[in-house]
């Protein structure tokens, strides 16, 4: 029987099958251990049933991936939405630039949305438009609260299978339930003192929004490790800067500290924004101390 993981955890698989619309709990085959691939939220497997009256299974075969993640751990995904607040907690462009480079890495469009807007005044959602006007990814505001932007939320994800990120407080189980109109989770309570979500999601977990569209909601994260590239790579992960590279004195050059660098003329010219040219310049002196050792 045909289906996809809809959940996993502690090393069960929910399938939702194609043909009943059920869903069985799993255990994947020990073949699976020993080739050492893991089963994904999001794969497409075939399970046999061991037992129909409590909904149990084996997976025995996983169908080839269009794609896999490894942070978040998914599988097939069309794009990956990332979800930051605009206020409570303040956004953290250098946390979302290794989200974006983490997905770029991975082949992965991404779509960057900014919840909570009806926390913050025009000015600052303004600042941080313009942080991202050149990053190649499109952005979208919204309040789950208000329901503001919620048409072009729901126009990003029609017809696709969408991962949703973010470090957590940030609203996205507040998102989902709007999405869905049930309350498929309990919303966190914002802890007062660190202004940080208490996490309530321990696992990935794929939503059927209706028959061609679906989200799949992971656990909040605080912290994002940069994939192990080249450090004169990462000028590609940087649309704007990327676009430039070809005007330096330099064939080699890094944009970090080298004369007649068309990228450090464009950041002084606000051509580039300082933010995201701090972010970079950060992240590659982080690649080029990681190869020393």
């Amino acid at each position: 029987m045909k289906g996809r993981i809809v959940r996993g955890i502690g090393g069960f698989y929910y399938v939702k099958t194609d043909d009943t619309k059920e869903v069985f709990e799993c255990r994947p085959r020990g073949i699976f251990r020993k080739d050492l691939k893991k089963p994904l939220v999001g794969d497409i497997v075939d399970i046999e049933i061991t037992d129909v009256k409590d909904m149990e299974g084996s997976i025995v075969n996983i169908y080839d991936r269009q794609n896999s993640l490894i942070r978040p751990a998914a599988a097939n995904v069309d794009q990956a939405m990332v979800i930051f607040a605009l206020a409570s907690p303040e956004p953290l462009p250098g946390l979302l630039d290794r989200f974006l480079i983490r997905e770029r890495y991975e082949g992965v469009p991404v779509v960057i949305c900014i919840n909570k807007t009806d926390l913050a005044d025009e000015k600052k959602r303004e600042e941080f438009a313009g942080i991202y006007s050149r990053s190649g990814h499109e952005l979208i505001f919204i309040s789950a609260k208000t329901g503001e932007g919620e048409e072009d939320l729901r126009r990003c994800l029609e017809g696709r299978v969408t991962v949703l990120s973010g470090p957590s407080g940030v609203g996205k189980s507040t998102l989902i339930n709007t999405l869905t109109n049930l309350k498929l989770r309990q919303t966190g309570e914002l802890s007062r003192k660190l202004k940080r979500g208490k996490q309530t999601s321990t696992d990935a977990e794929l939503i059927e929004l209706n028959e061609n569209t679906f989200i799949i909601d992971t656990p909040g994260f605080s912290s994002l490790d940069v994939p192990d590239i080249d450090e004169m790579e990462l000028q590609d992960y940087y649309p704007e800067i990327s676009a430039l590279k070809g005007g330096c004195y330099f064939n080699a050059c890094s944009h970090t500290h080298e004369p007649d660098c068309a990228v450090r003329d464009a950041v002084e010219k606000n051509e580039i924004h300082k933010i995201r040219y701090a972010s970079y310049s950060g992240i590659y002196e982080e690649l080029s101390n990681r190869r020393k050792y």
